[in-house]
């Protein structure tokens, strides 16, 4: 930050001017004093007196700077930009408000300043350094800000396959549920089968006394069959006796 300019409005005798050059000179010596509680009060009863006074908001600045009030500092000094331009000591307004911005991290701002400020006064080392730094945190930020862009882009993508890998594992899963309850219920069915094949072959299956039953029928059957056909045999007989015997 620049000296504090010891500037007041001259040319104009009125008690206001007078005044007001009282209070920026109180206040400029209480800045020195590094005194800033005392030096705000000076300065903005200066502006009091005339609220437009370019010297008056440059001088606050200032001793809000030193005070690190820098949104209050930026506020005051933008305030008269376009006046301050117009001033012997626009290089060191602009080279304030660089300041100011650096402060801030307000990257962007401090190099618009800086250049500025080596506009007015192309000679200035120290304004050339500051633009210099500046403008490669601009481009730090710059990048930094690119790449977490991708980043976000990356995670994104990243978000969605996860969410499509998620999505296609719950297919997979619905679809093996589906097919572990098919065979599950396949083989349900084959047991119950099984159950209703024993079933029958339960009922199918005879007590002893059945299968005796079932035996002696079979065998009467047959008892009966074989005394039809020795009935036959003994009729054939007789009848070949009696062809015989005539």
């Amino acid at each position: 930050m620049r000296k504090f300019l010891c500037i007041t409005l001259a040319l104009c005798c009125s008690v206001a001017v007078f005044g007001q050059k009282a209070d920026l000179r109180k206040g400029n010596r209480q800045f020195k004093k590094k005194d800033y509680a005392a030096a705000d009060i000076s300065y903005r009863k200066a502006l009091m007196l005339d609220t437009a006074s370019v010297a008056a908001h440059y001088n606050l600045a200032n001793n809000l700077y030193r005070q690190e009030n820098l949104d209050e500092a930026a506020k005051k000094l933008d305030a008269v930009q376009l006046s301050a331009d117009k001033e012997k000591f626009a290089a060191d307004y602009y080279f304030n408000r660089g300041d100011v911005a650096v402060a801030q991290q307000d990257w962007q701002t401090a190099v618009n300043m800086f250049k500025e400020s080596l506009r007015l006064r192309p000679e200035d080392l120290e304004a050339k350094e500051n633009y210099i730094y500046a403008r490669n945190k601009l481009m730090e930020q710059q990048q930094n800000q690119d790449q977490n862009q991708n980043n976000d882009q990356n995670n994104d993508q990243n978000q969605d396959q996860n969410q499509n890998q998620n999505q296609n594992n719950d297919q997979n899963q619905d679809q093996n549920q589906d097919q572990n309850q098919d065979q599950q219920q396949n083989q349900k069915d084959q047991q119950n089968q099984q159950q209703q094949q024993q079933q029958q072959d339960q009922h199918q299956q005879l007590s002893p006394q059945q299968a005796q039953q079932l035996l002696q029928a079979i065998q009467d059957k047959e008892k009966q069959t074989q005394e039809k056909v020795d009935e036959k045999k003994a009729q054939a007989l007789k009848s070949r006796q009696k062809e015989k015997n005539w």
